[in-house]
């Protein structure tokens, strides 16, 4: 999955429900689109917020 130049290689498989991960971006909407896109064609319900963590703006994924 490709954001913002860079590409993230996530293990879908493994994303247990209840698990999260957390991506570093600045437009969070078009990543939000790009992150929703990806795990709709591998039938995963995921849910996004908008975050900072440790002072860096991102999107926080959790599967559900």
């Amino acid at each position: 999955m490709r954001i913002e130049t860079l590409t993230y290689n996530v293990n879908w498989d493994r994303l247990r429900v209840g698990y999260s991960f957390f991506i570093p971006c600045i437009d969070c909407e078009k990543a939000k689109k790009i992150i929703y896109k990806t795990a709709r064609k591998r039938k995963i319900q995921t849910v996004m917020r908008v975050v900072i963590e440790e002072g860096v703006r991102g999107i926080r994924i959790w599967r559900v």
